[in-house]
């Protein structure tokens, strides 16, 4: 059962946000970012219990790195979750019919445009917590294409109703996580896109797939909905350029029907496919990973001793 909430509290700290927003805006972006990066720094500092998550998500991801250049990526990580609420409060401001080929350079994004423009079929679109996610959603409402993305409901209500209204307002619908494969079906009948965070935990119900020489929980849900209305998956980025309000966004991978049709396992092949792609892209900038999320929290059963990351290096 969830905890009840304090209705003043919650408030409070929409009031607080607002301010913030208001205050943020103030200034031009490149500042904001610089000031982003500074309380990423502050909390790679203080906060202990993330830094040591992200630390040793990075030893299993990167072994072959040395302590010192996974603290550096860690730092990084911390860093872009600063940026990104920067960039989301600027969003609607910044991103415009007549400006985005300022804001993004599109790349490898053919195929995407093309699968986006067939309205006789439906279409499935992952990312990852990778740069910043929520651009992408905002971006292709603003070209025209509303996509109907699946997100879980902040707990402060008021937040959350603010935060909705933001990610809506060139036309993209968020659907809340829970209750939602009851309306995906119908978008994806009406030939619509639907989007996902594809790189969750998806506890002891999902299906065990390698990412970054580890297994880690996926949900099923992604690769059955394509299976059953036989609709492509594209994976795509926004990876953002330090210091600017700029993202490369394009394609990492497109899986197509015939690509699982003759899989002796086609939902492994699907859920391993697209983690893969998740995976390579996370690799050219691993700074703009979100390390500190839970993603190998939940371990197979016959995982019965769960391996231990490597010793850091002396010195490191």
């Amino acid at each position: 059962m969830a905890k009840p909430r304090n209705d003043l509290i919650d408030r409070l700290q929409y009031v607080g946000l607002r301010t913030v927003s208001m205050m943020v805006h103030c200034y031009p972006v490149t500042w904001c970012l610089a000031g982003a990066q500074f309380l990423g720094d502050i909390m790679y500092a203080l906060d202990k219990k993330h830094r040591d998550r992200a630390l040793e998500n990075l030893r299993f991801a990167f072994p072959e790195l040395t302590e010192a250049q996974r603290r550096l990526i860690a730092k990084r990580s911390m860093r872009q979750f600063f940026q990104f609420g920067v960039e989301m409060l600027f969003t609607t401001r910044l991103v415009r019919n007549d400006n985005w080929t300022k804001i993004a350079t599109l790349h490898d994004f053919n195929t995407t445009l093309r699968l986006l423009l067939d309205k006789h079929r439906g279409l499935i679109m992952l990312t990852g917590h990778y740069g910043n996610w929520e651009v992408l959603g905002y971006l292709l409402a603003t070209l025209g294409f509303n996509t109907t993305s699946v997100a879980r409901p902040l707990d402060n209500p008021y937040i959350n109703d603010w935060v909705l209204g933001v990610r809506e307002r060139r036309g993209q619908r968020i659907l809340a996580k829970t209750g939602a494969l009851e309306e995906i079906p119908n978008v994806l009948e009406a030939g619509g896109a639907v989007g996902f965070i594809a790189d969750q935990n998806a506890g002891k119900k999902g299906i065990f797939v390698n990412f970054f020489n580890r297994r880690a929980s996926t949900y099923k849900s992604i690769g059955l909905l394509a299976m059953r209305y036989n609709v492509p998956v594209v994976i795509g980025y926004a990876r953002r350029r330090d210091g600017q309000f700029h993202f490369d966004v394009g394609t990492q991978d497109v899986i197509l029907p015939q690509d699982w049709e003759s899989q002796p396992d086609p939902l492994r092949y699907i859920t391993q496919r697209y983690t893969q792609a998740i995976e390579a892209l996370v690799r050219v900038d691993p700074g703009q990973y979100l390390w500190v999320h839970r993603r190998w929290k939940t371990r197979p059963k016959d995982e019965l001793v769960p391996p231990v990351p490597p010793t850091p290096a002396a010195g490191g």
